[in-house]
């Protein structure tokens, strides 16, 4: 935990959003959830670059620095929330975002390409590419205990 919740919240969470977002799907919505995932190295990058440009320095917040201090609890939890709140009805989708417009891309095309819909066109939505956009349950070993 990272502090920015109670431990009771945190559980309250994990147990509440599976079910809520399987109750959304049961009644038709779609749900897609996206992770934007950051290196280490590009984080760092963006935010000396947001440090020195002053157009950019709004998007710098002394929690962004803190951050670099938590990054591995950070990942952790980020992981443990994967595990516990990914699901078939609404699986975690992971965009590997180093490069920005690259990411918003692919992830618009997930989003094209997963449903059918009226004038689709199939030679202009073409598969996500799989470097950048994937299912977080891949990330990890499949004896982990993933939620069903």
């Amino acid at each position: 935990m990272i502090g920015f919740c109670t431990p009771e919240q945190y559980t309250e969470f994990l147990e509440q959003a599976p079910v809520f977002e399987k109750m959304l799907v049961n009644d038709g919505i779609h749900v897609v959830t996206f992770w934007f995932s950051v290196s280490l190295s590009e984080q760092l990058t963006r935010f000396t670059i947001r440090q020195i440009d002053p157009v950019r320095q709004w998007k710098l917040s002394p929690m962004d620095l803190a951050s670099l201090d938590t990054w591995d609890a950070y990942t952790g939890a980020k992981e443990a929330m994967f595990r516990r709140t990914g699901t078939k009805a609404s699986p975690w989708t992971v965009v590997k975002s180093n490069d920005k417009k690259r990411a918003r891309l692919e992830a618009m095309r997930h989003v094209l390409h997963r449903f059918d819909y009226p004038g689709k066109d199939h030679d202009v939505v073409r598969t996500p590419d799989p470097l950048v956009v994937g299912a977080a349950a891949d990330l990890f070993d499949p004896d982990d205990d993933a939620v069903d």
